[in-house]
């Protein structure tokens, strides 16, 4: 069985070597052929030369591809046709995998079967936080995902519809004739530096399920996240929860959910705002402690991004085009 690991990067040469050290490190499974491609999203600080150096001792295939188009999506995408792999391991590039992790992807996907549920098309795993700063005291347990910490719990699940999250492109393989019937990443969720779009990953999970693809979150396939001091700050929570909404509303606007809306928006979203709004302008219950209270406000620009996306940022889009 072989599998492609595909590493989108932009100018993080000193995490990139990090990421790479830790699959240098994980133990690899006989009967698994691995090969790994670093899609260089137009960085300017030596990635290359990184990638160069590593691949004369790496123990499997390390190869290296430039894709000059800015975008996650861009890079996922080409790194997935400049492979050929049976199965396609993504992660990026301020990760570390666990010693581990090839192994559970050998489990999973060559004996077919993961807990007598049937052949597994896709595989998600646990993101855990790699902190270089303290975690702030303002931080609770809603907003997560900000800062890439996944943990759905220490029992493998089924990820369908009912599962409590998404596959999440920072530690996912995917069978490869899966993808290739789903088509490419949407490009036209890709962040810049100054928009926080994003949500491709949340986009091709919905395509994946849509296709009967069966999926399963399996505990031990462990990636450790990179968290930098500047994402542990309200102000990036504000801008990352704003552009999450902007992304989500983007994509309502093609593929509406499956729930009551009231004036083109979800009612849960108008709901939890609301209730967010009463709490921090102190009309409501009062939260328990400040971070409940910081999540009520986060609330507000959840729907504030997606209203934005979905009435005038896709116009915007939509004029330009």
């Amino acid at each position: 069985m072989t599998l492609d690991v595909i590493i989108p990067t932009f100018n993080r040469a000193t995490l990139l070597a990090r990421t790479l050290e830790s699959l240098r490190r994980a133990r690899v499974p006989q009967r698994l052929q691995v090969r790994t491609l670093v899609v260089d999203n137009g960085s300017t600080d030596g990635t290359q030369d990184l990638v160069a150096r590593e691949s004369a001792t790496f123990p499997h295939p390390l190869e290296y591809l430039f894709v000059s188009t800015p975008g996650k999506a861009h890079a996922l995408n080409a790194g997935i046709a400049a492979t050929s792999g049976e199965l396609v391991g993504l992660i990026d590039d301020d990760e570390e995998i666990d010693a581990a992790w090839f192994e559970c992807i050998q489990d999973a996907f060559y004996k077919g079967a993961v807990d007598d549920v049937g052949d597994v098309d896709f595989v998600g795993g646990r993101c855990l936080p790699n902190w270089s700063a303290p975690r702030p005291s303002w931080l609770g347990q809603g907003y997560l995902g900000v800062i890439g910490w996944v943990d759905p719990g220490p029992d493998p699940r089924p990820m369908d519809r009912t599962y409590p999250g998404i596959l999440m492109g920072g530690n996912a393989v995917i069978r490869r004739a899966l993808l290739e019937r789903a088509g490419p990443y949407a490009t036209a969720l890709n962040r810049t530096s100054t928009r926080l779009l994003g949500c491709e990953d949340e986009d091709m999970y919905h395509r994946l399920l849509a296709l009967g693809a069966r999926g399963r979150y399996l505990p031990n396939l462990v990636i450790h996240h990179h968290v930098p001091a500047d994402r542990l700050t309200k102000r990036y929570f504000r801008k990352w929860c704003f552009w999450r909404g902007v992304s989500l509303g983007l994509m309502d606007s093609k593929r509406p959910a499956p729930v009551p809306y009231l004036a083109g928006v979800p009612r849960y979203h108008i709901g939890r705002a609301v209730r967010g709004l009463l709490h921090v302008v102190g009309l409501g219950p009062r939260p328990a402690d400040a971070t409940n209270r910081f999540e009520s406000e986060l609330a507000c620009w959840d729907l504030a991004g997606f209203v934005w996306g979905k009435r005038v940022h896709r116009s915007e889009r939509t004029r330009a085009a």
